[in-house]
């Protein structure tokens, strides 16, 4: 008898959009691996959710994207209900989530990270709060959602800060020219090193999504030894975050001085994308893993945390 998989998919985040095209892909694959698939489209209506959840499946594959879907609330009220499910618990998936935290845990586990501090508003609005050029991201979205770049001669800062919808403040930290790489890890392996090439210079929310928004080469054409290091750093980060399953890693890279460069570690993603443009589901392409096993092994890597 198959395997009965309830797909959580939708929320209501900045990123449900991604998250309905991830979840219909997963859909189609988890039934071709011979699941039993239950596909549940979450909204507001938490009540409704539960409901959902009865009789209880034996696996949820969570593929919501954003806030209540990735930092943490999901993933207690499965927790609450005894519900195994896929990628990062409570703990790792707040944590990967808020930044600030995140940044603390890598520094605490000796893991390179961008120079920046938290601003708030006010202060981002008064005057540049670090040197130029620097980036101003949220605290606690994914996507890029949000994030700004301000280099020398841009006037946008005040308005930015006006603007903001993303709690009362800002991330703030330097930016690092170069090249942008991603690892993704399943469990303690970490698959490839990809370089992403976005399309009109810098890897925000479109580039992410959009069909020809960036060029992904993986394996990336990166000297050996940043090769080597950006795998490394991305297991050291998944397993300082406390990650489970399948995580992925960004990072800038900085080798417009010479190789090797300098590697810098900008987030770890509990809930990496599953659409046709994602990165991880390339790298395990790239290693010989179908999208279907990929999805299955999520499945089967499963736990509950309660």
């Amino acid at each position: 008898m198959s395997k009965r998989i309830a797909v959580l998919y939708g929320g209501i985040s900045a990123e449900r959009e991604v998250s309905l095209s991830s979840g219909r892909q997963v859909i189609a694959a988890l039934r071709e691996a011979g699941f039993d698939v239950q596909p549940i489209e979450v909204g507001a209506d938490l009540g409704a959710l539960i409901a959902a959840l009865h009789p209880k499946p034996e696996v949820v594959f969570n593929a919501l994207h954003g806030r209540f879907g990735e930092d943490g609330t999901i993933q207690g009220v499965l927790d609450w209900l005894h519900i195994p499910y896929t990628h990062s618990g409570m703990r790792a998936s707040a944590l990967a989530m808020d930044k600030v935290a995140a940044r603390a845990a890598f520094i605490a586990a000796g893991l390179p990270v961008a120079l920046g501090r938290v601003v708030s508003l006010s202060e981002l609005a008064q005057a540049d709060p670090i040197a130029r050029p620097y980036v101003v991201k949220p605290v606690n979205e994914g996507s890029s959602v949000g994030v700004e770049i301000l280099r020398h001669g841009d006037n946008r800062r005040a308005a930015i800060a006006g603007a903001w919808r993303y709690n009362g403040a800002a991330l703030v930290e330097e930016y690092i020219p170069g090249r942008e790489l991603t690892v993704g890890v399943l469990g303690d392996r970490p698959l490839a090193v990809t370089e992403i090439v976005a399309s009109h210079g810098f890897y925000d929310y479109e580039s992410k999504y959009a069909a020809g928004g960036s060029r992904h080469d993986v394996p990336a054409r990166v000297h050996p030894e940043t090769y080597e290091r950006a795998m490394q750093t991305a297991l050291a980060a998944h397993r300082a975050l406390g990650c489970r399953g399948a995580s992925r890693a960004d990072f800038r890279y900085d080798d417009t001085a010479g190789s090797p460069g300098r590697l810098v570690l900008l987030e770890v993603n509990t809930q990496p994308g599953l659409t046709a443009t994602s990165l991880l589901p390339e790298q395990a392409a790239h290693l010989g893993m179908s999208f279907a096993a990929l999805c299955a092994w999520m499945v089967e890597n499963a736990a509950c945390r309660a």
